[in-house]
């Protein structure tokens, strides 16, 4: 399989977590860490359901990666994810030593990969992550997108 293939699956995956999210009425917003080709944490958002605002896709699927290899370093692992990162979650990935970080869609607002804000690419910290966005970018961006239509349209 190619990297691009490899890219696509695991935002698939990513896709599939923001599904559930979506299913508890939080932002859709999908995360797996993998290493080695395999996975080794997965998250999605949650952070109205756990009263916890760094309950980020992100953060869940780093604490589960975490968690499931016994080591807070996640040296080599790759990030994907269904969202260009906050700042929050930007600085989590470089002290966790995430290698690669590859996203869907691009986060005009908030996004911490070069979106909006550099923190990911910035040669200013002691880490740096390998950043690729916009894989799947139309499909992330459509299922964010048809969220908040939805609960636009609830709200009137």
């Amino acid at each position: 399989m190619t990297q691009n293939q490899e890219d696509e699956k695991w935002i698939q995956h990513a896709l599939s977590l923001a599904d559930k999210a979506e299913q508890e009425d939080e932002v859709p917003v999908g995360a797996v860490v993998v290493l080695d080709n395999e996975l080794i944490g997965e998250g999605w958002n949650r952070p109205i359901s756990s009263h916890d605002p760094s309950s980020h896709a992100e953060i869940n699927a780093l604490r589960a990666a975490a968690l499931n290899i016994s080591n807070y370093r996640l040296s080599d692992a790759q990030l994907y994810v269904t969202l260009e990162p906050c700042v929050m979650c930007a600085g989590a990935m470089v002290h966790a030593r995430i290698s690669r970080l590859v996203f869907g869609a691009y986060d005009a607002r908030a996004g911490a990969a070069g979106s909006v804000f550099d923190i990911i690419p910035t040669d200013k910290l002691n880490h740096r992550v390998e950043v690729l966005g916009g894989v799947s970018e139309a499909t992330c961006a459509s299922v964010l997108q048809n969220f908040f239509k939805k609960r636009r349209q609830k709200n009137d």
